[in-house]
């Protein structure tokens, strides 16, 4: 038995998007957090067979487009790369949103803006056109807060560090320069990947961050080594780890605004600031501090994310359950 996915790929600022535009499975659900919980009771073979290798590789992450559960909201995202179905993806709405529109497969009821549920919660686009071409999104997110800090471990063949946790879509351990880290020049990707996964597995054994108003999404999932930018013009750099074995291309959208709270709870940002954005190969993001809010009674900010993304082509995909490889594997 063969399924068949038509898919649309690209990337945004450098990382990978994958839209599967054709072959998606209906979800059971009454909004898109239930209908991500259905997707991996009964279909996540799907993500591992588009993700991963021999069909993707460390990298990929995309997305389905679903209807809306809302009347007031445009479209709804459901998430897939190789570290599950996310709560929210920052590259992947951009990415996503920029195919979408060029390819006729969402039609806005406002043009230039959107409101799209993804299991996060709800989110605000705008974006920018040229003739057919989509030349810019920005996404005003959910809200954004620092769960934990100070957090002191002690990395093996490493050193001690202290670590904060903030939220902005997904839950980020921070690393700032300190001790052993001395930014990432000091850091090859090889060993920004073995740090990181060794610090994930050593928060996860001490902290489980609980969102405030919805427990279904929880756990440390990505690590953001911080540190100063390369160009004059920009306001900070990151290398955000997810996965077994990833290094995200862009800045990352979630990345971006889980460091925007923890920046204005230190007092670094505040409100109506904008920070430009690096990613670990020099690509952009601009971030806002769009407001300040509450999250279930903890102090929040409101983030925007802008950036660009680039469609390379379509990619019609199957997957054969005789395949031994139909679930796709990863190489460590």
């Amino acid at each position: 038995m063969k399924n068949i996915f038509f898919c649309i790929d690209g990337h945004t600022a450098g990382n990978p998007v994958r839209l599967v535009a054709g072959g998606a499975p209906l979800l059971h659900g009454e909004n898109m957090g239930e209908r991500r919980k259905d997707f991996l009771a009964r279909f996540d073979w799907i993500r591992t067979g588009l993700c991963f290798e021999p069909r993707g590789h460390d990298m990929m992450s995309g997305g389905f487009l679903y209807p809306p559960t809302q009347a007031d909201t445009d479209i709804g995202i459901l998430f897939m790369e190789t570290s599950g179905c996310l709560p929210m993806c920052g590259h992947g709405t951009i990415g996503i949103i920029t195919f979408g529109i060029e390819h006729g497969l969402i039609v806005p009821r406002e043009p230039g803006r959107l409101k799209v549920e993804v299991p996060a919660g709800i989110i605000d686009i705008e974006y920018g056109t040229e003739g057919k071409k989509v030349t810019w999104v920005r996404i005003r997110n959910v809200p954004a807060y620092v769960a934990a800090t100070g957090i002191k471990i002690d990395v093996p063949d490493f050193g001690p560090l202290t670590v904060d946790i903030s939220y902005g879509g997904n839950y980020y351990a921070i690393v700032e320069p300190q001790g052993p880290y001395e930014g990432l020049d000091a850091l090859n990707a090889d060993r920004i990947k073995a740090l990181s996964r060794t610090i994930r597995a050593q928060l996860q054994a001490i902290i489980d961050p609980v969102h405030p108003v919805d427990p279904r999404i929880h756990g440390v999932s990505h690590v953001l080594w911080a540190d100063k930018p390369m160009s004059a013009d920009a306001d900070g750099r990151n290398a955000v780890f997810y996965g077994d074995n990833a290094i995200d291309r862009s800045p990352c959208g979630t990345g971006t605004s889980a460091r925007l709270a923890h920046l204005v709870s230190k007092g670094r940002l505040k409100k109506g600031d904008r920070f430009i954005h690096e990613s670990y190969i020099g690509s952009r993001f601009i971030g806002r501090v769009e407001d300040v809010t509450k999250l279930g009674g903890v102090d929040a900010i409101i983030p925007s994310i802008e950036g660009s993304a680039i469609a390379t082509g379509y990619n019609t995909i199957w997957i054969d359950q005789d395949d031994t490889f139909a679930a796709g594997f990863s190489v460590k």
